[in-house]
This record gives C-alpha cells, structure tokens and sequence, in this order.
C-alpha cells in the first residue's frame, strides 16, 4: 500500500500510534469498550478484570521488573496466569497494573510502535524516546481511566548510551516520573515497597536481586487480597525478566521455584 497518495491512508511517519489516532481512534485501548457499558455497570463493576501489582529494580548488571499473575473481578479471582510483564523491543519492558483489557492492549501497542519506528528509522528509538511516547499513550486512555479503566504501566529500559538500567513510572494522566533505585505499583504497591525498601542495596546481582523482588511480592499478596502469591500446586509463579546490555531475558521457572523454596522455608522457622 502507497501510504504516501493521498486518501484516507496517509503516511504514517515514525509513530504508528499518531497514525492511528488520526485514521482509527475508535481502536485505540480502552475505546473499544462501551463507554455506556461502563457507565451502567459503573466503574467498580466485577464484570472487568483488573491486574495488580508489578514492580522494577536496578541491580548490577541493568534493571529487573516482575509482576505477579493473578487478575480479579470485584472480590473473585477471574485469572490465575495473566501476564502483565511484556518484552516491548531488544533493551525495554513494560510491566502494567490496572483494568486487564486496556492494559494488554496498551503493551501490545506500544509494542507495535516501536517496532514501526526501529523499522522505519533503522535504529531503536532513545530510551528517553521510548518513555515519552509511552506518556503519550497514557495519556490518551485519560477519558477511559475517568471512568474506572485506569491503565498505570511501569516502563524499563537499558540505556545503551549511559550504559545503565532506568526506570519510569507514569501516573493517569500520562505523568512521567524517574525512579533511581526501585518503585512498584498496583494494589499491593506499597506493600512491595516497603519490603524493597528494607532489602534493597546498590550493585546486587542478579540472584539477590531476583530474590529481592519474589519477597517484596510475597508480601505484597500476604497484605493484599489482589496480589497472587506463588501458587505451588500449580506450579504459578510471578514473572520476572531482567533488561541489560544483553536484552531482555525471563528468569528460568526453575530458579524462580528454588528461590520460592527457600524463602517459604526461612519463614517457616521464623527467620
């Protein structure tokens, strides 16, 4: 297709997400849904499910984020394997806390748009870049997030210029703020920070960061009744990915079941 003639298609530059504003907002996250759905059944309604509580920390080698795997509707689990934790290019992730449908939306588009843009400019847009155009999306979920589908994400990336880890944080209306150390978000946010802020230490490796984030998101579903915690019968536990100058990589199920181990352990004598 000739996105350069003139019609309905224009060219859509660098960002797929401007194009797709201005040629189909209608499928933009969180319009698809029926605003007079949300209106009737309100914006606390259990018919929407909600994921909850990710979180981001900076470790020796980059950054590492997780989230656990539980969704709700009103006080029912509606999903015991969600994934709210998306790779979104070769050096960043998203993790997202919030209503269920516009959040994964949101990750896959963004997704798409940077995807677009590497294709189109031949390089990976700046890690800067990337936050920025995620605030921009953000942002244009406000109307939807007034009427309960809140979408809240947390946007790692490894900054190949400054070779570090970085961590963003957004709030409603599309606020950007930068975390030096760690942050969480969700339900059981500030149940996750208050572990990190106990345990966290600069330059932790990758094992003792890993760790770090399955106690703080322990805790955080022992406090809150819409965190998962590790669900050993079934063998559900969060997901954890780390992001350096390598990629993004997951954490080995087993490593994360060994580490789970341990830990329910040292409770158990009280230690």
């Amino acid at each position: 297709m000739d996105f350069k003639s003139k019609g309905p298609f224009q060219d859509p530059g660098s960002s797929f997400y401007d194009w797709l504003s201005a040629q189909r907002p209608d499928v933009l996250p969180g319009v698809r849904l029926r605003a007079a759905e949300v209106a009737i059944e309100g914006p606390r309604s259990p018919m929407i499910s909600h994921g909850t509580t990710v979180l981001a920390m900076k470790y020796r080698d980059g950054v590492i984020i997780a989230g656990d795997r539980m969704a709700t509707e009103g006080y029912q689990v509606s999903a015991r394997r969600i994934e709210k934790v998306y790779k979104v290019d070769e050096h960043s992730a998203i993790a997202i806390a919030g209503a269920a449908g516009p959040c994964i939306e949101l990750a896959k588009l963004f997704q798409t748009e940077l995807e677009h843009y590497e294709k189109l400019e031949g390089a990976e847009l700046s890690t800067d870049g990337k936050a920025n155009k995620l605030s921009q999306m953000v942002k244009g979920n406000l109307p939807m997030a007034l009427q309960g589908l809140v979408v809240i994400p947390l946007f790692v990336g490894f900054d190949l210029k400054r070779n570090e880890g970085r961590i963003f944080k957004y709030d409603i209306t599309g606020g950007r703020y930068e975390e030096t150390d760690y942050f969480s978000t969700g339900s059981g946010g500030k149940d996750a920070r208050t572990t990190m802020k106990k345990l966290y230490q600069l330059g932790l490796d990758e094992t003792e960061a890993v760790r770090t984030a399955l106690e703080a998101l322990y805790d955080a579903a022992e406090e809150d009744i819409g965190t998962g915690g590790p669900d050993l019968i079934r063998g559900i536990y969060p997901t954890v990915k780390t992001v350096t100058v390598k990629g993004v990589t997951d954490v080995d199920e087993n490593q994360l079941r060994q580490s789970y181990g341990r830990l329910i352990e040292a409770r158990k004598r009280g230690s």
